[in-house]
């Protein structure tokens, strides 16, 4: 490789480029950390049947998805820019905080196909307690269904007397 002559400035930009980029990284592990404890909370709603629950975790699920769309889109540019500027030189393994990145983006990539999963295990389970629901819907009768009601006459005026 050509010898590369750095200013001290160009030096200290590509190493501010490579902290910004193992924060953001960070930041995105703590989110899926996040979502994954929201699936094991919204799981054990799911297999409770409480409703109110599995709402607000599905709300909640849908604000961290947001955060982890939203720092995709700042990280994706930021992982660019890293990779053209300052990988080259910072990520030969001299700079210590270089090292980080490589393991940052593995433990994504685990903590993305976990929460992949979970997501289809919650999927499976709310389809199938929907599918019990809908069978004990199918299953109840209503007992007042063939009963007359007490107010119910054979007989019904159709000539009103107003004279009196």
């Amino acid at each position: 490789m050509a010898e590369l002559n750095l200013t001290q400035e160009e030096i200290d930009e590509r190493i501010a480029i490579l902290r910004r980029f193992r924060k953001l990284l960070e930041e995105q592990r703590n989110k899926f950390r996040e979502y994954l404890e929201v699936l094991e909370k919204q799981q054990s709603a799911i297999e409770k049947g409480d409703t109110e629950a599995m709402l607000a975790h599905t709300e909640l699920e849908q604000q961290i998805v947001a955060n982890i769309g939203s720092l995709q889109k700042v990280i994706t540019p930021m992982e660019k820019l890293y990779e053209s500027k300052s990988a080259p030189i910072l990520g030969d393994g001299k700079s210590e905080e270089a090292k980080f990145i490589p393991h940052l983006k593995t433990d994504l990539i685990k903590l993305q196909q976990e929460v992949l999963m979970r997501n289809r295990q919650n999927c499976d389970l709310l389809r199938t307690n929907m599918a019990e629901m809908k069978n004990r819907m199918a299953m109840f009768r209503n007992p007042y269904k063939n009963s007359r009601s007490i107010y119910a006459t054979d007989r019904t005026a159709s000539l009103v007397n107003l004279q009196g």
